[in-house]
């Protein structure tokens, strides 16, 4: 699809520039010049007009360059974040990993208009080469997390290559980001499409079908699988529309169509509280805020755009 690209966090144009990772030399010289991100338990700084980037010069970043992820050259400036995880506001958030969660947090040394909040949330007034940066950052800082110790022999790993990396001191480990493939299909069947909502979300939430890819298992056996699981629904032809990089915390969507061969549903009640056929004239009042059982997709999300371009018959 030629519009793949403008799905949000994609088509950004980021020079990764990844043969500097492990130039010493170089990312000191690029650090000393450098625009970098902060963020905060995976909360990215923001500003009026979009991410709130500070100078690697600033007093709060001193010394801390050893911590920093370079993310590659933009305009051709080199870019970095650096998650803050030493820093306790006055006030800790209930909301804190929500799905949406709505609090803003204020560092005292940054100036009052940045604050952290929560990417889903602010994603879609970032421009694509900035959504690239903040998804790129916020996938980084989210392994590292999670990803403490070494897989083979358990002892404390250690970053390298500029962030883009971990190795482990004792057996030599190197061990490379998490990315987790999910397919998000398009399931339709004549003049309709398969929508389905998880239990737990929120009330009139529907969405597209979608699931995570099996070892061993190719995209479109991934499709036929995940919409029988989910719904009984049996899929017979799959084809490949677009991707979508999605750093919550780290899957890439691998976008498809698929054509239903059956369509009885039968939800299975653990992943898909219902299920429903959505004909094309349903879907267009449901977008133009018509329908009180159903919410318009949410902006920024690959599966409002594969609808959308289904209703433009772009599906090409």
């Amino acid at each position: 699809m030629r519009l793949a690209e403008r799905v949000t966090f994609g088509g950004g144009g980021l020079d990764r520039a990844a043969h500097r990772r492990g130039d010493a030399a170089w990312l000191a010289e690029a650090w000393a010049g450098a625009q970098v991100l902060p963020l905060w338990q995976g909360k990215p700084l923001f500003g009026a007009e979009g991410l709130g980037w500070v100078a690697s010069a600033h007093p709060l970043l001193a010394g801390r360059s050893d911590e920093a992820v370079f993310l590659g050259l933009s305009g051709g400036r080199p870019k970095f974040a650096i998650e803050l995880s030493d820093w306790v506001p006055a006030e800790m958030p209930e909301t804190l990993g929500l799905f949406l969660d709505p609090s803003e947090q204020r560092h005292p040394d940054l100036p009052g208009d940045l604050s952290f909040r929560e990417l889903r949330r602010e994603m879609t007034r970032l421009v694509p080469v900035e959504a690239e940066l903040a998804a790129t950052a916020k996938g980084l800082f989210d392994w590292h997390r999670g990803h403490g110790f070494c897989a083979r022999c358990g002892q404390p790993s250690r970053p390298a290559e500029a962030g883009w990396q971990r190795r482990c001191p004792g057996c030599g480990a190197p061990h490379f980001p998490r990315t987790d493939p999910v397919v998000i299909m398009l399931v339709r069947r004549g003049n309709a499409v398969l929508l389905g909502r998880a239990p737990g979300w929120a009330e009139g939430m529907f969405s597209l079908l979608a699931g995570f890819v099996e070892p061993g298992e190719t995209v479109e056996a991934a499709v036929r699988r995940e919409v029988a699981e989910e719904t009984g629904v049996r899929v017979g032809q799959v084809g490949y529309l677009a991707s979508q990089p999605w750093p919550f915390p780290a899957s890439l969507m691998l976008g498809c169509w698929a054509e239903a061969e059956t369509d009885r549903i039968t939800p299975d009640p653990a992943e898909i509280e219902e299920a429903r056929w959505v004909g094309r004239e349903d879907m267009l009042a449901v977008l133009a805020g018509e329908r009180t059982d159903m919410q318009p997709p949410r902006p920024g999300a690959i599966a409002g755009f594969l609808i959308r371009m289904w209703l433009a018959d772009r599906l090409d």
